[in-house]
């Protein structure tokens, strides 16, 4: 790999490494260009949300800045988050942000600013996180994801749940990754492997914002 003495001048910044490696495998599993890179965040001090939308206005006034691509959690407020991320390119100059990112997720271009796009996961329409984003990737007739939602049910009914109800993503889909030949593979790697591969058109329209976005 060639040493780069600028920053790449098209970037995607994600929140943690499970989305680096997710993301990496999907654009490999699609044949998505190599036309932008994604920082590792293992390589900024802090890991997360909150850093990485700090961040933006810093990035963004990077004169070799030609697109940047955002993607984040919604949490358990969809609106909340789109509402940090404009309020942080509305103070670098962005305008006519709308209320929200749309389905098939947000790019705007402006004159003398970079291209910018923004992706919530999971869909740009629902509260969640990227956990909620890679069970699309489980078909919905798949015997073990039914059986894994049981558990987590029962679970949550005996009151004997270790993880937090707002987790219960996180909960389901290692749950369900632990029930496969190969026990616990990490999530990116499970869609290399194809154990992750259904062709949802919830990850169909991620992918075509990602090419559009670099295209």
């Amino acid at each position: 790999m060639t040493k780069r003495n600028k920053p790449h001048p098209q970037q995607l910044l994600v929140e943690g490494m499970n989305d680096f490696h997710v993301i990496c495998a999907l654009c490999e599993k699609y044949n998505v260009p190599e036309t932008f890179c994604i920082p590792r965040p293992d390589k900024r001090k802090t890991q997360g949300v909150e850093p990485l939308l700090l961040s933006l206005p810093i990035i963004l006034k990077d004169v070799n800045l030609q697109t940047l691509g955002i993607v984040v959690d919604a949490d358990q407020d969809l609106q909340a988050r789109w509402q940090g991320i404009s309020d942080k390119l509305k103070s670098v100059g962005y305008d006519n942000i709308p209320k929200n990112t749309g389905a098939e997720g947000w790019i705007y271009e402006q004159n003398e600013l970079p291209k910018i796009g923004v992706w919530i996961m999971p869909n740009n329409q629902l509260i969640g996180e990227l956990e909620d984003f890679v069970a699309y990737l489980i078909p919905d007739d798949d015997q073990l994801k039914d059986k894994a939602n049981e558990i987590l049910d029962e679970l949550e009914k005996l009151e004997i749940n270790g993880y937090n109800k707002d987790d219960r993503s996180k909960a389901f889909i290692h749950t369900w990754l632990a029930w496969q030949k190969e026990p616990g593979r990490p999530m990116g790697l499970s869609i290399t492997a194809n154990v992750l591969k259904y062709d949802n058109e919830i990850i169909q329209a991620f992918i075509n914002w990602l090419n559009k976005l670099y295209q």
